[in-house]
């Protein structure tokens, strides 16, 4: 072989050398790729990667485990505790101030009562007027008498009452008005009271009492109305105890027959009244009852000195002794009445009409005087 011709084969080796190597080379190369394809699963690592960082946000890495069903199951419990910060912020707030409300409580109980009755006190009416004589002894007797600028003409009880020329009969909605109320009290208001509530005048109004607990009802409403409604419940606690002992103290009553005068000119009263109620509790029976059997005098007919001496009552009740000047001395001079068995055994019991007419806390006492009366009775017998 010729110089020349072994160039030429050693030149050709060496390129075929160059290309093998260069053909290794590319092949190492693209066996790596496939390499780390086979080790990488770039999909279901990005979705766990994904989920992982929406479950905790703090945290970069991936789950143990890169199965989305995985990642769903922990998301709940990753969810939960995937805003600490969120939650420490609330809790200080809210649970600090529970605490501390929470903790008050049971430092000075006596503080937080006393600042609710503040805050009561605060809410309930400052300026009264009442023009109605009941229930101005109901507001002075629950303890709101303080807070009542005007009282009507007829209310003079108590004596600290601020009486004035106001007409409960006729109530004159600008002479009321004028005392700037925030609360009026009254009988059966009617148009009245409408047209002062139009006025933005809170109107607290009461009618007759039907039954004996209507009594006790009409004083623990005005409590609410006036704020003074633990002081209302002690009135009628203390009336109910005072009127049970009255009660319990007097002798069996049956039998015994009475009269109730409301004036001179002979109106009475049916136990179908209040005022009739308040004897039945003792038991005694009322002589004007037959009067009006049909109810249409509606519970207070007028009787006649014939009626009444034929009727021949053991028992006469005045309650027109104020309004009318009756007494013992009067009743035995009215024609035939001197024959009467109540004339004849001085068992005439001079009532104050006021207390009698009205149906607050000073009912005691006219129950008082019945009951004394049939103690007295008891003692001669």
């Amino acid at each position: 072989m010729t110089d020349t011709a072994t160039r030429r084969a050693s030149l050709w080796a060496k390129s075929l050398l160059v290309v093998l190597a260069l053909t290794l080379v590319a092949a190492a190369c693209g066996d790596s790729d496939d390499d780390a394809s086979g080790r990488v699963e770039p999909a279901p690592t990005s979705v766990a990667q994904d989920a992982a960082e929406a479950a905790d946000p703090d945290e970069t890495g991936a789950p143990d485990s890169a199965e989305p069903a995985a990642v769903e199951e922990e998301q709940p419990g990753n969810g939960t505790e995937s805003e600490p910060a969120a939650v420490e912020e609330e809790q200080p707030g809210d649970g600090a101030e529970s605490e501390l409300a929470a903790g008050e409580a049971p430092d000075n109980p006596a503080e937080s009562d006393e600042a609710a009755a503040a805050d009561d006190a605060a809410l309930a009416p400052q300026r009264i007027v009442s023009i109605s004589p009941t229930a101005t002894e109901m507001v002075f007797a629950i303890g709101a008498g303080d807070r009542v600028v005007a009282v009507d003409q007829f209310s003079y009880y108590p004596e600290d009452a601020p009486v004035t020329d106001l007409d409960g009969w006729n109530p004159n909605i600008e002479a009321i008005a004028s005392y700037d109320p925030d609360l009026v009290v009254m009988q059966s208001s009617g148009d009245v009271g409408a047209s002062l509530e139009a006025l933005g005048i809170e109107v607290w109004a009461h009618d007759a009492p039907f039954v004996f607990d209507d009594v006790y009802v009409q004083i623990e409403q005005l409590g609410e109305v006036t704020g003074q409604t633990e002081e209302a419940a002690a009135v009628v606690a203390d009336m109910q105890a005072q009127i049970s002992e009255l009660i319990a103290a007097a002798p069996d009553a049956s039998g015994l027959t009475y009269y109730h005068e409301l004036d001179n000119t002979l109106y009475t009263v049916t136990s179908s009244t209040f005022i009739g109620q308040v004897y039945g509790l003792f038991g005694l029976t009322n002589v004007a009852d037959p009067a009006d059997a049909d109810g249409s005098a509606w519970g207070y007919p007028q009787l006649s000195d014939e009626y009444l001496v034929d009727a021949d009552p053991d028992v006469i009740f005045l309650a027109d002794t104020l309004c009318c000047g009756q007494n013992a001395q009067t009743i035995a001079a009215r024609p035939g009445w001197d024959q009467l068995t109540a004339v004849q055994t001085g068992r005439i019991v001079e009532l104050n009409d006021d207390i009698v007419s009205r149906w607050g806390p000073r009912l005691v006492d006219f129950i008082a005087a019945i009951s004394d009366v049939l103690v007295s009775i008891g003692a001669a017998s």
